[in-house]
């Protein structure tokens, strides 16, 4: 079974991409979701979150979330709103993010190598989180929501992308958030033949976001499989809908900390404590760390450089020499003694993309004591941890643009 495939996917007609394209469904909350579709009646978030058509308080894994969305995927359909094309197909997808620009392949990536670890994770997933993608992909037999996958960036494959992004995009559009989504198909065979060999040719893929529909996805398949006694023949359930990047495109921001007291300590000792690891240094200004090891501190208004000594660095470990263990091991958890940032509430995370601001503005109001910034975790250690199998610490990584629901659909039926 080969790592990835074309597929013929199920996409806005011409000139309806604007009106349908959202925003991944797990960036925002029903009410934001709601906000968003208003005057928008073929928005993608009434399938993906289609809980934005029934009553306010509607419980968003309740049975009739996953028939609105079923219903409301086949008045697309039927509408003409969404159109099947005819044949197997790869897409290129271009993001533009003010001088950022990555371009990468919209595949139905192998389930088999994902159980095989070919396809790797870097993330626990919550069952919960889970059993809401299983359910989804079953009302609608169909896969919506892309994983965002990484592979290691190679001539081959970058070439005959850049070669076809030399033509007019079928897709371009610029949303609300002025990230820009351009989308070619690729439907010869040769092409297609070329370039699934020099993905056959990568030692791996990486999981760069959506580990939970990886998952369900791997799910679905099996209870297929279980299903038709096993049958060997292969079905469109063993592939998922990814869109993977070269490496070398990604663009990865901070994922900042905020904590709501300083664990019983007064600010004195607080950095008293917080000296005997780490370099400290007021700064008049903010603090964007600007190389690992590295970290800022925002308390009492006042800013401070921290750094820790390479020789706390662990060389040999890939999880505990990224910058969120350094702070997580010698900081957050033996002075502010937070053991579990997953599940304890003193603590709270801010993606990069919310800026500064973002934490002074929590901290100067009274919600949180104290922020902190972190140096971007960078790409190639989040596949180093997955190369080890292990895991990466919760909000190691921020990717930035984020994918668009509804430009590409996979079908299971």
């Amino acid at each position: 079974m080969s790592l990835i495939k074309p597929f013929a996917g199920l996409r806005p007609a011409p000139g309806r991409a604007a009106e349908v394209a959202a925003p991944p469904y797990d960036v925002m909350s029903s009410a934001e979701a709601r906000a968003m579709v208003a005057g928008r009646p073929w928005s993608f978030l009434h399938i993906s979150r289609p809980e934005v058509d029934l009553p306010e308080g509607t419980d968003p894994y309740d049975a009739a979330v996953y028939e609105r969305a079923r219903a409301n995927l086949a008045t697309m359909v039927d509408e003409g709103i969404l159109v099947r094309d005819p044949e197997p197909r790869y897409y290129v997808y271009r993001l533009t993010m003010g001088a950022h620009r990555q371009t990468g392949l919209v595949v139905a990536a192998s389930v088999a190598a994902y159980e095989a670890n070919r396809i790797r994770r870097h993330e626990l997933t919550r069952p919960v989180k889970e059993d809401d993608r299983v359910r989804q992909i079953e009302a609608l037999a169909a896969q919506t929501g892309p994983v965002f996958l990484v592979h290691p960036s190679t001539a081959a494959i970058d070439g005959r992308l850049a070669a076809v992004t030399r033509d007019a995009p079928e897709v371009d559009i610029t949303r609300e958030d002025a990230v820009r989504h351009e989308l070619w198909s690729i439907a010869d065979a040769t092409s297609i033949a070329a370039l699934t060999a020099a993905f056959e040719a990568l030692p791996a893929l990486y999981v760069a976001d959506g580990h939970h529909r990886c998952a369900a996805a791997a799910r679905v398949a099996a209870s297929r499989r279980a299903a038709s006694s096993g049958q060997a023949a292969e079905t469109a359930a063993d592939h998922f809908l990814a869109v993977t990047f070269p490496h070398t495109q990604m663009q990865v921001l901070d994922y900042n900390r905020v904590v709501r007291d300083l664990n019983g300590l007064d600010t004195e000792t607080f950095l008293r404590r917080v000296g005997e690891v780490f370099r400290v240094t007021p700064s008049g200004a903010p603090v964007r760390p600007v190389r690992p090891g590295e970290f800022g501190l925002y308390l009492d208004g006042a800013w401070y450089l921290l750094a820790i000594g390479a020789e706390r660095i662990p060389t040999d470990d890939p999880v505990a020499r990224l910058d969120v263990s350094l702070l997580q091991d010698h900081l957050i958890g033996p002075v502010l003694g937070i053991a579990d940032p997953r599940r304890d509430e003193r603590i709270d995370f801010v993606g990069g993309s919310r800026g500064l601001a973002g934490l002074t503005a929590r901290v100067d109001s009274g919600e949180m004591r104290l922020a902190f910034t972190l140096f971007a975790t960078r790409v190639e250690d989040l596949m180093a941890v997955a190369d080890a199998g292990a895991l990466m610490p919760p909000k190691s990584t921020w990717f930035e643009p984020k994918l668009a629901d509804g430009l590409v659909s996979y079908l299971l039926e």
